[in-house]
């Protein structure tokens, strides 16, 4: 047998079967999944689509109001979907946006959520604030709050 044919052969070994390639990104699914079940809870609904409409109209708004290194220490805090949704978009050249009292980062979000929404902007950031708090470490709650505004903590519940 050639090398190429045995080096093949032992990387087909370490591949795992089809059937265990789909529970990766079952899991990472989940994760998401329980992410926008919390949304759900928070925003008072049981629409999915809103839900993971104010997550991300909200994730967006405050990824665009944090630095480069600060929004990627959060991201690293996501889960794997979660994540990518956070980065959907995104112009790190761009940032940050000085964003400062809570009407400016209440309007990003409201820009962020787009015409025709019928999702509060407050409530859309105040439920992802909840759900970063359910998920997301102490040390990084720590450090967002630091890096925002000191008035974005009234929008929370």
């Amino acid at each position: 047998m050639s090398r190429r044919a045995s080096v093949v052969r032992a990387l087909l070994q370490l591949l795992p079967e089809a059937g265990e390639n789909m529970t990766i990104f079952d899991h990472a699914n989940e994760k998401a999944n329980l992410w926008i079940k919390d949304m759900e809870r928070e925003l008072g609904t049981d629409d999915p689509r809103q839900a993971y409409h104010a997550l991300c109209a909200s994730l967006h708004a405050l990824r665009d109001r944090l630095r480069v290194d600060e929004a990627a220490q959060l991201a690293a805090q996501l889960p794997l979907l979660v994540r990518g949704v956070f980065y959907e978009g995104w112009h790190p050249a761009s940032t940050p946006v000085h964003a400062r009292r809570p009407d400016e980062i209440l309007a990003l979000v409201d820009q962020k959520l787009g015409d025709g929404q019928t999702i509060d902007p407050e409530r859309a950031l105040a439920a992802t604030l909840e759900v970063l708090r359910k998920h997301v470490s102490a040390g990084e709650l720590a450090s967002l709050a630091h890096v925002l505004p000191r008035s974005i903590a009234e929008l929370a519940r």
